[in-house]
């Protein structure tokens, strides 16, 4: 795949708001295949799109691919030939000793790509209008879609009372994080009575109390309401790790997918960083602590 159709692909995930993480090579130290420019995409379930080196780079590219999926973070991956017993992380550096590599030293920038936050907003009254242009200025997936997306991130009722219960209730049962109803404080307590909902799940008046009056400084308070009160990601230190294996010949982590190189022996499944590993352990299994 060449690096316009990769970069096509990317466009095309983004657009389907599919994770990914973007690998691309900055820098080489040969002896190696990579060379600066080589890019490919790395998926949630561990496939790999295009080329950033040889099946012990791309094995490394995978899985600290996957694990920054979980963190939405990017990073600088090192990948040298020296055996380590552990990763080395400083300064957003992170340094994997690949003892089968080539000879070579490959760095490659790993950038993850999440969706933005989807914002659903209902209404076409100015507050709601208002509502969609900052939305996008903040760089938020914002639609004005009646229905309500099971991945949506908000969902904001403007509409003066015009179809808001069936919005709202719908929001409400799909568990979104923020559901907002841009109402009187009088109103709004109405509303949620006459539909049996908590004001726990629904934010009324919407807004923090900044002293907004036009439309536009209404959707701020909305939307800083609505940063202020989202879900925290959670820090890397509390993510389960993903599914890793050792490399019984070489003893590097691989990440257990269905794209890894893999074989299996005795009922059980083994992992490896690249074929040459797997054929040493296909030729001699018991040396490699394989149970005969």
């Amino acid at each position: 795949m060449s690096r316009p159709e990769l970069l096509a692909q990317a466009d095309s995930l983004r657009a389907r708001r599919r994770p990914f993480v973007l690998a691309t090579v900055v820098r080489v130290q040969r002896p190696t295949s990579a060379k600066p420019g080589d890019c490919a995409l790395v998926l949630p379930d561990g496939t790999i799109e295009g080329f950033v080196g040889g099946d012990c780079a791309e094995s490394t590219v995978r899985l600290q691919g996957i694990r920054l999926l979980g963190t939405g973070r990017s990073t600088l991956l090192r990948i040298t030939p020296e055996a380590r017993s552990d990763e080395k992380v400083e300064d957003g550096v992170v340094t994997v000793g690949n003892p089968c590599l080539s000879g070579g030293t490959l760095e490659i920038f790993l950038e993850a790509q999440l969706p933005p936050a989807l914002v659903v907003v209902h209404g076409d009254a100015p507050v709601a209008r208002a509502l969609v242009s900052v939305g996008a200025a903040l760089g938020y997936d914002v639609r004005t879609d009646p229905s309500v997306p099971e991945d949506a991130d908000a969902v904001l009722v403007a509409s003066h009372g015009r179809d808001e219960e069936a919005v709202l209730r719908a929001a409400v049962a799909a568990g979104v994080g923020y559901v907002g109803l841009i109402a009187s404080r009088r109103r709004g307590a109405a509303v949620l009575e006459a539909l049996e909902l908590d004001a726990d799940f629904v934010h009324t008046p919407a807004g923090l109390d900044i002293g907004a009056r036009t439309p536009g400084e209404i959707a701020v308070s909305v939307y800083a309401e609505m940063i202020a009160t989202r879900r925290r990601p959670p820090s890397p230190e509390t993510l389960p790790e993903p599914a890793e294996a050792p490399d019984p010949v070489c003893g590097m982590s691989v990440a257990v997918t269905r794209e890894s190189l893999q074989l299996p022996y005795e009922g059980r499944t083994y992992y490896f960083c690249g074929p040459g590993c797997r054929q040493a352990f296909a030729e001699e299994p018991a040396r490699y602590g394989a149970d005969g």
